[in-house]
């Protein structure tokens, strides 16, 4: 795969305060993109004059129009959106999983998300051109995990209505893309490998990955995120995409 000149392209990235979401940030400026990031906690890279940073809830719908505003008003155009922003808990059988907790993880893995693309949409049929989104999906998506009710629902969820938004915006110079990283070794995979099998079964399996470090690393996934969004040879011709194993 190879890249063109990235200089003067802006990408937008959620929850990017730690994990892929820091790895893609980091990545991208490297490779000379504007950025705007936001988070729940601090974004990993500092405002700048190449980086818009905030703190926001992904599920607040005025702070991320307002977010949105301020990396267009910089910047002048988003090239591309990566919605990355999500948790994993409730980690439990749904019988143990209140109410309120399914909610929240909803709110904020499907909410957030539908937020993060509507707002990219209209930015983009208000500038006419093309963009790229890449909403971030998992395994878990294909997968049932017990102990992952919620997860699981969510990524599913983000995989069709992913597929709706590209068949909706197809006309309108959009490409849109659910992609599955891999397992990337984040906190979230700490908090895997910490469960007991009584909350998580297959966490046995995570420790496994984890003794022989067979991760896909940020690097990678970065490079092929934006090989799949700049690259017109790496172009996917479905809009559910796994990324193949780094190690392998």
């Amino acid at each position: 795969m190879s890249l063109p000149d990235l200089e003067g392209r802006c990408a937008v990235i959620t929850g990017a305060s730690r994990g892929i979401g820091a790895s893609l940030a980091e990545h991208f400026a490297a490779r000379g993109l504007s950025l705007g990031l936001c988070s729940r906690g601090a974004p990993a890279l500092a405002a700048s004059q190449r980086v818009v940073s905030a703190r926001l809830d992904v599920t607040d719908e005025r702070a991320f129009e307002a977010f949105a505003d301020s990396v267009v008003a910089r910047f002048g155009a988003i090239d591309l959106w990566i919605n990355n922003a999500g948790v994993l808990e409730p980690i439990a059988p749904v019988r143990d999983v209140s109410a309120a907790d399914f909610r929240e993880h909803i709110d904020i893995n499907l909410t957030g998300l539908f937020l993060g693309t509507r707002t990219f949409v209209r930015h983009l049929r208000a500038r006419g051109g093309q963009g790229v989104l890449i909403n971030v999906s998992s395994g878990a998506a294909w997968k049932p995990y017990e102990g992952w009710a919620a997860y699981c629902a969510g990524k599913a969820g983000v995989e069709r209505f992913t597929e709706v938004v590209a068949a909706e915006e197809e006309a309108s110079g959009l490409r849109a893309y659910s992609i599955a990283p891999g397992v990337v070794d984040t906190a979230m995979q700490e908090l895997i490998r910490g469960c007991g099998p009584d909350r998580f079964p297959e966490a046995d399996r995570f420790r496994e990955m984890s003794a022989n470090q067979s991760f896909n690393t940020g690097e990678f996934v970065a490079h092929h995120f934006l090989a799949i969004a700049f690259d017109p040879q790496a172009r996917p011709d479905a809009v559910a995409v796994a990324l193949p194993d780094e190690k392998n």
